[in-house]
């Protein structure tokens, strides 16, 4: 007969790595839109080498939390590069405040 095994321990990994996520996306979401409206365009080279550096970074991280934390952000401020773009597009349609301060 199988019997189910209980552990006395709960593993949370996946927990705050999911929780991480969604703040991360949350925060790196807001970023973009106000780096566009203050920095413009140009702001996803800024995004590009964050992203590139956080992702090599967690190549030589020992802990899987801390590996995939910074993992996740790296390709969260890659695809925040689209986002960027996208945002400006955004601004021209009227969806969001153009910046008086800027051409």
């Amino acid at each position: 007969m199988n019997e189910l095994i209980f552990y006395d321990t709960i593993n949370l990994s996946g927990i705050i790595i999911g929780a991480y996520s969604f703040i991360n996306i949350v925060i790196a979401r807001w970023i973009c839109i106000v780096g566009e409206y203050y920095v413009s365009k140009r702001l996803w080279i800024g995004f590009l080498l964050f992203g590139l550096t956080t992702i090599g970074i967690s190549l030589f991280t020992p802990s899987l939390i801390v590996g995939s934390i910074l993992s996740i952000t790296g390709f969260t401020y890659l695809w925040g590069i689209h986002e960027i773009i996208e945002q400006e597009e955004r601004v021209t349609k009227g969806w969001y405040p153009r910046n008086p301060n800027r051409k």
